[in-house]
């Protein structure tokens, strides 16, 4: 089974290609613009930030596959929600949710669900979180995508609210799963906590951890790959 990892950013990309050496193969095809990089079972991509351009590159990269990927997986670091999940831990995604897709009223935010369309998260298969969490030593929580990063305590408060079950917080999940969702392939989303979720401290950030924790988690991943079979799809 192949399985197709969409990054924001190349140094992402690297740290996972990193898993089966130096972190530098070559690019076996392009999609869309962006450059797919093989490593081991995985095709690895840094298809852009954000949740557009994350759902444009993980669609082209399914849309032009010699052949059908059994698992899409979005990767990177993020911001964690304090205590859950603390720098340079691992965070796998039990739904990821679209945590600004919606209306802003003057009772507050209301989801795009609860707008009457659309849909505002994915489930991810449960039995694989479970499985990949155990494996890497990951937490297991929502996963929220925003547009903005949060960097106020207030909005932290405002988000942890709306979604107590929050651990993390990035831009591309959702945008990966609504490509996957619609290829009819599941998804999955794995975070390396390089920050804090709430005020801005570039000083405390860890992004090198981060980044060496991702490595170690895809390394990790394999086994489980191995003996998992693509039956239970992801749920609304």
């Amino acid at each position: 089974m192949r399985v197709l990892v969409v990054t924001a950013v190349p140094v992402e990309r690297d740290a996972v290609t990193r898993t089966f050496g130096d972190g530098s193969a070559a690019p076996v095809r392009e999609a869309g613009g962006a450059e797919i990089h093989r490593a081991g079972p995985f095709d690895v991509l840094a298809g852009g930030a954000g949740p557009a351009a994350a759902a444009a590159a993980a669609a082209f990269a399914l849309a032009t596959a010699p052949e059908p990927y059994g698992l899409v997986v979005s990767a990177g670091i993020g911001g964690g929600f304090a205590p859950a999940a603390p720098l340079g831990s691992l965070v796998v995604a039990s739904a990821i949710v679209a945590a600004d897709l919606g209306a802003d009223t003057p009772d507050g935010f209301l989801p795009v669900t609860a707008l009457g369309f659309g849909r505002d998260r994915f489930t991810p298969p449960p039995a694989l979180v479970r499985e990949v969490a155990a494996a890497t030593g990951g937490a297991t929580g929502e996963v929220l995508t925003v547009c903005t990063v949060t960097g106020t305590a207030e909005r932290t408060a405002a988000l942890l609210t709306a979604h107590p079950a929050a651990t993390a917080e990035a831009m591309e999940g959702f945008g990966v799963a609504e490509a996957a969702g619609r290829a009819g392939t599941a998804v999955l989303e794995i975070r390396a906590v390089s920050n804090a979720v709430g005020p801005r401290d570039r000083a405390a950030w860890r992004i090198g951890d981060a980044l060496t924790a991702l490595t170690g988690a895809f390394g990790k991943l394999i086994p489980v790959l191995e003996g998992w079979t693509p039956h239970d799809r992801n749920h609304a």
